[in-house]
């Protein structure tokens, strides 16, 4: 900064000083070399108090960083050709009835064969094809199209219909597969492929996000199964009819859903459908192929999701849990000393806060599994060690082999 003044005459109404001797010009030096300090002074303070106030606000400007983007042209190039088209057909029994002169004879029944579609994934090499149950249930012939438009015969390894899902195989060799991902560490938002087969159109890949998790829709419906395991993942991954049985993948390429059902009122997609967690899938898949038969433990208790009410009555500070409202006799739960009124907080170190959640945890163990439960009472966290027991109130595990 250049400052510039003029030295004829220093005047305010308090001094007035003329230059006009050797004594007054010497007043007016010293009072000058006074003002140009002070001003030098104001001046470096202002200068110094402005970048000490702008240095903090230039660091707690939130910096843009673009969103990642996602390219999934690989992922699907890997992952594709490991879905299938899957054709079944079976033959219903159906009354026939004749109209003659107004009157309905009974003719017995007529035979009328049905065709459905679905999807599978390819989880082995030499053939193994994980699928939903109510693709194959009561098949009688079920046919395989590869992507590369090949068509195989296939057959039931092994069902389960508490979790709607099966296992078929194909006699081949070398084909290409989806290694199982962990759909536990899956996260809200992160981004999908949903691979199938809708509308008979193979091959078909849409693109979304994860929306939820442990989603319990009530939609298997299989009579005679004791309980259903129902933790879907929610995405807004377009699925249709036949999707159901094809793949969730990550954008690792990594299998961590199969596709099973849409919410809708009309069969047609609305923005949401449902995916049978991996981690399910692969303990499935593994005890049918090992055992024909999944094996299963129970803990025995009856659970309701904690209200704030409910919370407010146990002396909780918010919401958590599940309320035990009944442990079944001689069961796990029982023999570990649970009892109704506690609330279970954690299942091996995994928070529960709904049916959907604790069942998912428990149907990764095997009857005859210690597992370490976490529960509420009396306001005091406790801890039990249980053994999983089967549907029986044993620890056999039940071979088809």
């Amino acid at each position: 900064m250049i400052i510039k003044m003029r030295f004829w005459s220093f005047d305010c109404p308090m001094v007035r000083i003329k230059l006009t001797d050797t004594k007054n010009i010497k007043e007016m030096k010293k009072l000058f070399s006074l003002v140009s300090l002070t001003l030098f002074t104001v001046m470096s303070v202002s200068c110094t108090a402005q970048t000490r106030d702008t240095e903090p606000r230039r660091q707690e400007t939130p910096q843009y960083s673009a969103p990642r983007q996602v390219d999934f042209s690989d992922v699907a190039a890997q992952t594709i050709d490991a879905v299938v088209h899957i054709k079944t057909e079976m033959t219903k029994l159906t009354p026939l009835y004749q109209s003659f002169f107004g009157m309905i004879i009974d003719r017995g029944v007529q035979r009328k064969t049905y065709n459905a579609f679905g999807s599978g994934v390819i989880i082995s090499a030499d053939g193994y094809i994980v699928t939903n149950n109510h693709v194959v249930q009561d098949a009688e012939y079920i046919t395989v199209t590869l992507n590369n438009k090949k068509e195989l015969p296939a057959y039931i390894i092994g069902t389960d219909p508490a979790t709607d899902l099966a296992v078929i195989k194909i006699d081949a060799t070398g084909l290409r597969t989806i290694p199982f991902g962990n759909s536990d560490s899956a996260r809200i938002g992160e981004p999908v492929l949903a691979i199938g087969n809708p509308f008979n159109l193979t091959s078909t890949v849409t693109a979304g996000i994860i929306s939820a998790k442990a989603r319990n829709m009530n939609i298997i419906q299989n009579p005679g199964v004791e309980s259903t395991i129902e933790s879907f993942i929610q995405t807004d991954a377009a699925v249709n009819s036949g999707n159901s049985g094809g793949a969730l993948v990550n954008d690792r390429g990594q299998l961590i859903g199969i596709n099973t059902a849409i919410a809708s009122g009309d069969g047609y997609y609305t923005g949401y459908s449902f995916a049978i967690p991996s981690t399910i899938a692969r303990k499935v898949t593994n005890d049918i192929r090992t055992y024909g038969a999944v094996q299963r433990g129970y803990l025995g208790v009856n659970v309701a999701e904690v209200t704030s009410e409910l919370a407010s009555k146990k002396g909780m500070s918010e919401p958590h849990g599940l309320y035990i409202a009944r442990v079944i006799p001689q069961c796990a739960a029982d023999q570990a000393g649970l009892r109704e009124g506690d609330v279970l907080l954690r299942v091996n170190g995994v928070e529960v806060d709904s049916y959907a959640s604790m069942m998912e945890e428990v149907a990764l163990f095997y009857p005859g599994d210690q597992v370490t439960v976490e529960y509420l009472r009396n306001g005091k966290v406790q801890k039990a060690e249980l053994t999983l027991l089967n549907s029986k109130g044993n620890t056999h595990l039940d071979s088809k082999r």
